[in-house]
């Protein structure tokens, strides 16, 4: 029976399998008490969602949740465990995103016991491993309802055992002299520290460059798919890094406030400046049109998930997608930057795609090595080969 939104004196009391109770508390005084999973400890972050039904894996080793809250909005999570690492292409891990868990914190309805032929643990044992606190028998649907209400908010979540309980007071005080996501930059927490080589199976067609900012593993697949040889370098990489000997340039996705990136957007605007074909790809878009002159906003409560319809404006043609982002650009700057209008989210009418008008640059909002059900947008990074083999420099 789910424990729902009660004030704070109304907390019943939880008899909890994992031995663990947890508490969240928002920023609009909503408290909501569970049963916790995973580590112990307090985690200050912003609370977001996603409508995945499965991916949990993959969520929870984003990047671009770093310094988030993960609230999972199907009941049963856990199911299938956790898949071995060594389930790879070309050496890069086929169910994961990055080589760790990025969220601050994770909350499910209810966590069910694994069964499935390629899990190594549990959802609970891999949660403690990462030091990371899980909230579960929680109305997760009831609180996607208030932050669809109100928009994202920073939220504490704290897993303790019973003998040493963290009180609400501590909570609150913890939660309003924490720094608020949008003012901290969380690209060097994701980044690589050192410049990173990927192969690809056979020869490769061209050897391009990453600025990565916090690259989805599943970008990294398809491009090795399709022949690139990757050389990934940190998001505090200078432009001469990412141009020398390169035949195109990634940007890639990443967490957080794309205008805080004052030094990574000086130097995505000198490398596209340069005439080498670019993809931008979630941040990576956002930080291309900054980078000329456009203008980003945060969205109440952001995309995340799969089934995320977006429309071709130069076809008319309409994919699925899967997305992961709480920024968007706005349609009005783009008139005075030097982008035309590519895709727009057929819901709320964002933007969710833009071409550069005389450069070999182009850029998604949305992710198209995503899988939401068919891989609707894989071509991007077909186009993107074309771009560098027409116009990338040997």
């Amino acid at each position: 029976m789910f424990k729902g939104f009660l004030s704070i004196k109304q907390l019943p009391h939880l008899k909890c399998e994992t031995g663990l109770k947890a508490r969240l508390l928002l920023e609009n005084d909503e408290a909501v008490e569970g049963c916790g999973f995973g580590a112990k400890g307090v985690k200050v972050g912003e609370v977001v969602f996603s409508t995945s039904m499965t991916g949990y894996t993959e969520a929870l080793t984003d990047p671009s949740y770093a310094g988030q809250i993960l609230v999972w909005t199907h009941p049963m999570v856990g199911c299938y465990g956790v898949p071995a690492e060594d389930h790879s292409y070309c050496g890069v891990p086929l169910n994961y995103e990055s080589d760790r868990i990025q969220v601050d914190g994770f909350i499910v309805a209810e966590l069910p016991p694994p069964n499935h032929h390629l899990s190594v643990c549990d959802l609970n044992k891999w949660l403690a491993k990462s030091n990371i606190p899980g909230m579960y028998r929680v109305d997760t649907r009831a609180l996607v309802k208030k932050i669809r209400e109100r928009g994202v908010m920073m939220g504490v979540l704290a897993v303790f055992s019973e003998r040493d309980e963290v009180g609400w007071d501590v909570l609150e005080k913890k939660l309003r002299t924490a720094e608020r996501y949008d003012s901290k930059d969380f690209t060097c927490r994701v980044s690589p520290k050192t410049a990173v080589v990927h192969e690809p199976l056979s020869k490769p067609v061209a050897t391009i460059s990453v600025l990565d900012c916090g690259l989805k593993y599943g970008i990294l697949r398809w491009l090795l798919r399709y022949g690139f040889r990757i050389v990934r370098f940190p998001c505090w990489a200078r432009p001469d890094q990412l141009l020398d000997g390169f035949q195109g340039i990634v940007i890639s996705n990443g967490p957080g406030n794309p205008a805080l990136l004052v030094n990574q957007i000086k130097t995505v605007r000198e490398v596209a400046e340069s005439g080498v074909p670019v993809l931008g790809i979630c941040l990576g878009m956002q930080l291309l049109s900054i980078a000329f002159g456009a203008e980003t906003y945060k969205l109440r409560y952001g995309h995340r998930g799969p089934n995320k319809g977006v429309v071709d404006m130069t076809t008319g043609r309409s994919y699925i997608t899967t997305q992961n982002h709480g920024y968007a650009v706005d349609e009005q700057s783009l008139n005075e930057a030097a982008f035309m209008l590519w895709f727009k989210n057929i819901d709320d009418k964002s933007v969710e795609g833009v071409i550069h008008k005389k450069l070999p640059i182009i850029a998604t909002q949305f992710h198209p090595e995503g899988g939401a059900g068919p891989h609707d947008t894989a071509w991007v990074f077909e186009l993107f080969k074309k771009l560098v083999q027409n116009h990338g420099n040997s």
